[in-house]
């Protein structure tokens, strides 16, 4: 297949932001396969738009995140009802944004790699461990137990390794058309 050229920084910002959607989804489809397995019932739209989540107080660590960033923006609380909608958006824009640095790095690379996405899963995982215990969301990592932080880790793992591999499909395709 040989080297590719680099490319431009809008290309890798673009590609790195498709890559980290697929990988967003890759990881919620291990995320919900695992909730089904658990004995959860919900089909995969309800489970993945959070059916049912209206109180605060219920909200996992991405919809608690968006509310105190909404809140800090416009000096208010937003109301329980749009717990669900900060939810996704938060998730899925960290998920998405999440790769537009990962796209200028390895798009500035002549040969984007699949195995970058293993230690760019790992990076984004540890940033959770480092970030939400700060803001009161988590506790410090050393108080989870090993196999919540490996199930953890596998889901970032395979976040990171989709959007590296979707990456370097988008990557091979543009050299392609050259």
């Amino acid at each position: 297949m040989g080297t590719l050229s680099p490319t431009t920084p809008l290309g890798a910002l673009t590609r790195g932001l498709v890559a980290a959607v697929a990988g967003t989804l890759a990881m919620d489809v291990l995320l919900f396969t695992r909730y089904r397995r658990g004995g959860g019932d919900d089909a995969f739209g309800a489970w993945e738009s959070s059916s049912g989540l209206d109180r605060w107080e219920d909200a996992p660590a991405p919809a608690q995140v968006g509310r105190r960033l909404v809140a800090g923006v416009i000096q208010r609380d937003l109301p329980a009802r749009r717990a669900r909608l900060v939810n996704n958006l938060t998730h899925w824009g960290y998920g998405a944004f999440a790769g537009l640095p990962y796209g200028v790095l390895v798009g500035s690379l002549r040969t984007p790699r699949v195995a970058y996405g293993a230690p760019f899963g790992a990076g984004v995982w540890a940033t959770g461990y480092v970030v939400l215990p700060r803001l009161g969301l988590y506790q410090e990592i050393w108080e989870y137990d090993r196999v919540t932080l490996a199930k953890d880790l596998s889901a970032h793992l395979v976040y990171g390794i989709t959007t590296a591999a979707v990456f370097r499909l988008l990557s091979t395709r543009r050299r392609a058309e050259r």
